[in-house]
């Protein structure tokens, strides 16, 4: 597990689901750490992640299920996927594809992250499409600029903690 510091392995996700100690995958990871730093309380709430990859869309929702929340695991083929976003408490948008989840379907106050992202002529667009969001969620990933950052941040600190450890120096 020491050398798996990007956390996609089988068996580190297997470690991560029976909240033993691994490194998590990189994105996921990095938004734990975007809401923890920013002190949203997850325990309680209700969390719809729309995508359902090994790397991002899995482990977001066991790692949102380790913190308590309720999760529902969306995708590009759910029915009426409306009715589950305007449930949630927490969407993450994690589906790879531009702007599926639309602005009206956000529930007021709730915490909106995009790890999609999606060239463009000015620029990008996410999973979620943004217009209005400062008006309807209480906090939200910009694209870019939000999520991939976090992602890149997390995994130099599991690159350094793993060195650390491999060095004998438990700084970390």
């Amino acid at each position: 597990m020491a050398k798996d510091v990007d956390g996609v392995t089988c068996l580190g996700f297997g470690r991560m689901a029976m909240q033993q100690s691994a490194y998590g995958s990189c994105t996921p990871q990095g938004i734990m750490h975007l809401l923890a730093h920013h002190n949203i309380e997850l325990a309680g709430l209700e969390a719809v992640v729309v995508g359902r990859s090994a790397i991002l869309g899995k482990p977001m929702a066991m790692m949102l299920l380790n913190a308590n929340c309720t999760v529902t695991i969306c995708h590009s083929r759910t029915q009426d996927l409306e009715s589950h976003i305007k449930r949630a408490d927490i969407v993450v948008g994690a589906v790879g594809v531009p702007e599926l989840i639309k602005a009206a379907w956000i529930k007021k106050g709730a915490v909106v992250v995009d790890a999609g992202f999606h060239p463009t002529d000015n620029g990008g667009v996410g999973d979620i499409e943004m217009q209005g969001m400062e008006n309807i969620a209480s906090a939200y990933t910009p694209v870019p600029g939000g999520v991939g950052p976090m992602t890149i941040n997390t995994l130099i600190r599991q690159t350094v903690d793993a060195a650390e450890k491999s060095a004998g120096l438990g700084i970390s």
